[in-house]
């Protein structure tokens, strides 16, 4: 599918686009770079990648680029590698919110090279290169934005679907507007939930069981990358926070007030919202 594959960023997602690329089969080459000299050593040794480099050197002659650092710092990363880039090179990255970058990007490339923004569903609480796993992707949904170049959309969509992807379509907007209910406010709700946990009974832990770990997996997330996902969705997190700071306030209140009858249909409710989900989707 590609001569050449240059994954910018090597932390648990850029180390699974490579070991998935490989297992795929889609590249002749797989170079990689990031700025820790230790998991560059190391994903060269491991065979998680064939060629290692500054973000500059990897991507000469490289035919596709993902960019897998943190949202934050993509723009800055592709401005240094974009004067390397071949004529005809495909960028694509993996950050979670598309708006800001399919505004910022873009205008970083030079004139013949193409950018379509991509966001694979399949992280983890788990973070760095010791967490990639070749089969991440396998059947979990990946969105791809529109863009101008619709031959570069194609093989991007076909590079998703090799590595074992679902992939959707999605404007930029509405994939922010999508993400922000079904993966940023859950994790916000996650954290007020074990910021508030400091004030609960020495002895709680002793008790907890598989709810509660289910519950505060997402919780382990890293600070680092989830500060820049939250902050740069603000304008798509802000309703459904709304919405759900609204209906944990009803639900406080007809617990306060012995209202059995509304708890059980708040609960009712929730249940049949859960419901309607397809199958497929329960597991992601």
């Amino acid at each position: 599918m590609f001569e050449r594959i240059a994954v910018l960023g090597l932390g648990l997602l850029g180390g699974s686009v490579a070991l998935a690329a490989r297992r795929a089969g889609v590249a002749t080459t797989i170079a990689g770079a990031t700025r820790n000299p230790a998991v560059l050593a190391g994903a060269l040794e491991n065979g998680v990648i064939d060629e290692v480099g500054t973000f500059e050197d990897v991507v000469a002659g490289a035919d596709f680029v993902v960019l897998s650092t943190t949202v934050a710092a993509m723009p800055e990363v592709l401005r240094r590698a974009a004067p390397n880039l071949m004529d005809g090179a495909i960028v694509t990255d993996v950050g979670s919110v598309k708006g800001p970058l399919v505004e910022t990007l873009p205008g970083l490339l030079p004139p013949r090279a193409a950018f379509v923004g991509s966001h694979p569903m399949a992280g983890s609480h788990e973070t760095g290169l010791e967490a990639a796993r070749g089969d991440l992707f396998e059947d979990a949904p990946c969105v791809v934005t529109d863009a101008a170049d619709a031959a570069a959309v194609e093989r991007v969509v076909a590079f998703w679907e090799a590595l074992g992807s679902r992939v959707l379509r999605r404007s930029p907007a509405s994939h922010d507007d999508e993400v922000a209910w079904v993966s940023h406010v859950p994790h916000v709700v996650a954290w007020a939930f074990a910021e508030a946990f400091a004030g609960a009974p020495a002895a709680a832990r002793e008790v907890a069981g598989g709810g509660f770990r289910d519950f505060t997996r997402i919780a382990r997330s890293s600070p680092e990358l989830w500060g820049d996902i939250l902050t740069a969705n603000r304008k798509s997190i802000s309703a459904p926070l709304e919405a759900v700071g609204e209906t944990l306030a009803d639900l406080a209140r007809a617990i306060e007030s012995n209202d059995v009858e509304k708890v059980r249909d708040l609960i009712a409710s929730a249940r049949g919202t859960l419901a309607a989900e397809a199958p497929s989707d329960r597991k992601h």
